[in-house]
């Protein structure tokens, strides 16, 4: 069995080589659109690949709770110090490396409590490692994104390519489905003026891709400072079509505990620009919305402390009035301005409305979507301004594509 198994690591290894360049990946096979997660294998489960890419290297990986490895959920940390391999710091996104940070919040070096591996941030301020890099050979990158561009573990990913260009190094992601990869809407970010880490990159603000193809699209569209290209290769999902829809193993972050949070925060984190409560603070955040005014709907709930919830906590210890959204299907949802609509026009002093107005112009890529609000457009109307951008940015996406798309 351990010469099988030899063999068939060495195969994989074969296979993989033979195709890797600057964005390399591995041909998969188009699969059909079942929605059963354990048909589905994510990069980190495959270790016959990219174990043997770390053997006499010193490493360092980009993480946080989301890096686990099959059924048992086993950290991904955890399994590369068990294989022996000389794993040497952790960079944490936002939320950190155990995801118990809360968003916006900015956080040091520290040392991980369960495993005494130093941790370094790039997230906020906290963008320049480059001592920190040099201590390592190769790079590892598995955190789980949820498709949207104001989601920053994508600006983190940026990064981390940006420091592999800089001192030639390794880096090797591990792929993981898009739960949201289902569809690409919103308006293209252009102005460099709304680039922010909310909006680092000039893509659709659903923009459809995995961290995998995200990081061909980088190189490829060379992103990088003075159009480097970090030498990627990209372990990709087996199973895994555009079509489907995939319930994640681990929550991303505090404020989306279930898949229909996922599927919703694509709608409202645009709220994130207003004083309207997205239910921060209660056991359902990003599945109900509401405000102190009873103008906005019958549906009442009052924002709390919660885990990795307490500091930026809209309408806390006031009751808010507004809709419930917990029965939407979460297959049945993708993105749309409904809501966004529906409570500006509520609003009795629609100047208000807009409590950070450019806060919301960098989640959106744009002033001009708030503008559009603020001129009375309706949905149908500010989707038509839209269009022609959104067609062209589906073209270049295609380029990046390793999975079968939905259309």
């Amino acid at each position: 069995m351990k010469r099988l198994f030899a063999f068939l690591a060495l195969t994989s290894f074969l296979a993989f080589n033979s195709c890797t360049s600057k964005s390399a990946i591995v041909s998969k096979t188009p699969s059909s659109t079942v929605t059963n997660n354990t048909d589905i294998l994510p990069g980190a489960d495959q270790l016959a690949i990219y174990l043997p890419m770390l053997k006499g290297k010193k490493v360092g990986i980009m993480g946080n709770q989301t890096s686990v490895v099959g059924r048992s959920k086993e950290h991904l940390v955890d399994l590369l110090f068990r294989e022996k391999v000389d794993l040497k710091f952790a960079f944490a996104p936002e939320h950190g490396f155990r995801g118990d940070v809360e968003r916006g919040e900015k956080f040091g070096n520290d040392v991980d409590s369960k495993t005494g591996l130093p941790l370094y941030t790039l997230y906020g301020g906290n963008q320049k490692q480059d001592s920190i890099i040099n201590t390592i050979d190769v790079m590892i990158f598995d955190l789980q994104d949820v498709g949207a561009r104001f989601y920053t573990y994508i600006t983190s990913l940026h990064r981390v390519m940006e420091l592999c260009a800089k001192h030639n190094k390794k880096l090797i992601v591990l792929d993981r489905p898009n739960p949201n990869g289902d569809q690409v809407d919103g308006p293209v970010r252009h102005d460099d003026k709304f680039k922010s880490d909310v909006s680092w990159h000039k893509i659709a603000m659903i923009h459809g891709l995995t961290i995998g193809e995200l990081a061909k699209m980088v190189n490829g569209e060379k992103w990088l400072e003075n159009g480097k290209q970090c030498d990627v290769t990209v372990v990709p999902v087996k199973g895994y079509d555009h079509k489907m829809m995939y319930e994640l193993p681990v929550i991303p972050s505090p404020s989306l505990p279930n898949a229909l949070s996922v599927r919703l925060y694509l709608s409202l984190c645009l709220f994130e620009g207003t004083d309207i409560s997205v239910g921060r603070g209660t056991d359902w955040p990003f599945q109900i919305i509401g405000y102190t005014n009873p103008v906005y709907g019958s549906f009442t709930f009052t924002p709390g402390d919660r885990h990795g919830m307490t500091k930026h906590v809209e309408g806390k210890g006031a009751v808010n009035y507004g809709l419930d959204l917990r029965n939407i299907i979460p297959s049945e949802h993708k993105f749309t301005l409904k809501y966004l609509l529906d409570f500006y026009n509520k609003t009795p002093d629609k100047s208000t409305f807009f409590a950070r107005p450019a806060f919301f112009d960098k989640l959106a890529g744009t002033d001009q979507l708030r503008l559009q609000i603020l001129a009375g457009k309706s949905e149908d109307e500010i989707r038509a301004s839209w269009a022609k951008d959104l067609d062209a940015y589906k073209l270049m996406r295609k380029k990046y594509l390793i999975y079968p798309d939905f259309e």
